[in-house]
């Protein structure tokens, strides 16, 4: 019921496109019942006795060339709004869906491959978009032109009737036997294509190390082993389903054999006329469709019903409190206290216990350790990216547990170890700090973060793309955009986690002696290894195993 519900959601805002299609539909099927009726009148007007001239033939036929015509133009309709209704059921179920993965956590992507997260918004919503656009919509339509053929065939002749329908009992049992099998299958496809575009994205993004470390024709049988996989799960999936539309067909057919072989009799006998069996045979043909079109919607809801609860329980997942959940952090002035900070990541030892560090306003404190000793990860709980298990984080003396995100994290800014750009342009780039910035802020923030030199001699100059993850610059190059980036955003606390790294000696030598401006006024957090960084720090502590142990 929990899935049901949570497709009704999903479907809500389209109710009345896919109300209309349903009503456009059902006409279709009420012009698709009303040509066996006119066939019969068209075999009573032919076979009139001898010498007698057939009355109003070519009006009957006209008449049912017009019924054809009818559905034609229903179906035009139908498919016309149906595709437009899909396209916006996708559309806006990505959107929803992207702006629930945004809002998640960074602990709920640590703890699942990205592709499996990828597969929702590249496959997972297209399934549902179709499954709701077009296999529920002709749900209503099928039983009804089921149901309109049996019962206008009971009209003509009960007896026949119910030795047409008598086979269905047996369609339900070829369902029940087939769900044992197609359920899993489904879910195992889902997953295993998911993991398929997982070691494609992986793979894509690893591409140097591949290649450096000769692993192309591993990777390439890796991934071609686990499509070979899919390849297998999709041949017995195709074979169930190209046997069940058949076979519902066959069971169809056979009871109107069966009805042929009782036809004849009555025919004989006269309990039955020419032009009513034609009917009765046109009813019963029509009715084949609707039987088949019932063994596809079974089919495609055990596909669906898999998507569905991958979507349900990614968008059941807690996001991040709301932007502007909490109260307003006013303008800081940077004073901030590590107090009783306790923190683990998920199946991992702690990484803080009990740690308490205080930075004044304006210091610059610079943070060293070896690596695990959780010097990152202060950063991340400062930015609440991540809640602390125990203790507090104080800024100006205010508990930042409280505050809003937004208004906590336009204050702060960072520049990572492992920097993070777009593929777009150097402009781009750096003015992602800023809303809407003048082009001489984004330069001034540049020379602030030595890379308006390198900027200048570049093809395009700041008109210059840089490629995926800045691909295209030098890991030092990327690093200064970084900085430029968090120094236009002007905020007053500043995190540097080993934003010189990448620098080559010189290029470090003239950072540190621009960041003794360009850092004054601010609290920075200055996270590193290297020893010339040190120069620039007011007070250096030193972490180990989450503690500080010095300074």
């Amino acid at each position: 019921m929990t899935d049901v519900r949570s497709l009704l959601t999903i479907a809500a805002p389209y109710r009345m496109t896919l109300a209309f299609c349903t009503v456009l539909m059902l006409c279709e099927s009420a012009a698709a019942l009303l040509v066996p009726w006119a066939g019969g009148l068209v075999t009573a007007a032919v076979l009139q006795p001898a010498g007698a001239a057939p009355a109003g033939v070519g009006a009957l036929l006209a008449g049912i060339l017009g019924l054809f015509a009818l559905q034609a133009l229903l179906k035009f309709g139908n498919t016309w709004f149906l595709g437009s209704a899909s396209d916006r059921i996708v559309a806006d179920l990505k959107t929803r869906l992207y702006d629930h993965l945004q809002a998640l956590p960074l602990s709920f992507y640590h703890q699942r491959r990205l592709g499996d997260t990828l597969a929702l918004l590249t496959s997972d919503v297209y399934v549902l978009g179709g499954y709701l656009s077009g296999t529920v919509v002709a749900l209503v339509p099928l039983i009804f032109t089921a149901g309109g053929a049996v019962l206008l065939m009971l009209r003509i002749r009960p007896q026949l009737a119910l030795a047409a329908v008598i086979l269905i009992p047996l369609f339900y049992l070829l369902m029940k036997l087939l769900d044992r099998r197609l359920r899993p299958l489904s879910a195992q496809l889902q997953e295993e294509q998911a993991s398929a575009i997982a070691i494609a994205q992986e793979n894509l993004g690893m591409l140097p190390a591949i290649k450096t470390f000769t692993r192309e024709q591993q990777e390439s049988t890796r991934f071609r082993e686990q499509i070979d996989r899919i390849l297998r799960l999709t041949a017995g999936q195709r074979g169930i389903y190209a046997a069940l539309e058949p076979a519902a067909q066959f069971i169809a057919a056979a009871a109107i054999v069966l009805v042929l072989a009782l036809a004849s009799a009555e025919l004989a006998d006269g309990k039955l006329t020419p032009a009513q069996l034609v009917s009765f045979l046109l009813y019963a043909g029509l009715l084949t469709r609707p039987v088949a079109g019932l063994a596809d919607v079974y089919g495609q809801t055990q596909h669906a019903w898999g998507a569905m609860v991958r979507l349900r329980q990614a968008m059941q997942e807690s996001p991040e409190p709301g932007r502007h959940i909490g109260v307003s952090l006013p303008a800081v002035k940077g004073e901030i206290e590590f107090r009783g900070l306790g923190f683990g990541y998920a199946g991992r030892p702690a990484v803080l216990q009990g740690l308490d560090l205080q930075v004044a306003a304006g210091e610059t404190l610079a943070i060293v350790g070896q690596n695990g000793a959780g010097k990152s990860t202060l950063a991340h709980l400062l930015l609440r990216l991540y809640e602390p298990a125990a203790g507090r984080i104080l800024i100006d003396g205010i508990d930042i547990a409280t505050v809003s995100l937004h208004s906590l994290r336009r204050q702060i800014g960072v520049v990572p170890q492992h920097v993070l750009l777009f593929n777009a342009t150097v402009r781009d780039n750096i003015a992602y700090g800023r809303p809407e910035p003048v082009q001489a802020d984004i330069e001034a923030a540049a020379r602030a973060a030595r890379a308006h030199d390198f900027i200048a001699q570049l093809p395009q100059g700041y008109n210059t793309l840089i490629g995926d993850r800045g691909v295209r610059l030098s890991g030092g190059q990327q690093q200064r955009l970084a900085l430029a980036r968090a120094l236009l955003k002007d905020p007053p606390i500043l995190i540097l986690d080993e934003a010189t790294a990448m620098f080559d000696p010189q290029g470090e030598a003239e950072f540190l002696l621009a960041c003794r401006d360009t850092l004054k006024g601010r609290t920075v957090l200055l996270i590193t290894h290297r020893p010339a960084s040190l120069a620039v720090a007011d007070r250096i502590v030193r972490m180990e195993q989450g503690r500080i142990v010095q300074g």
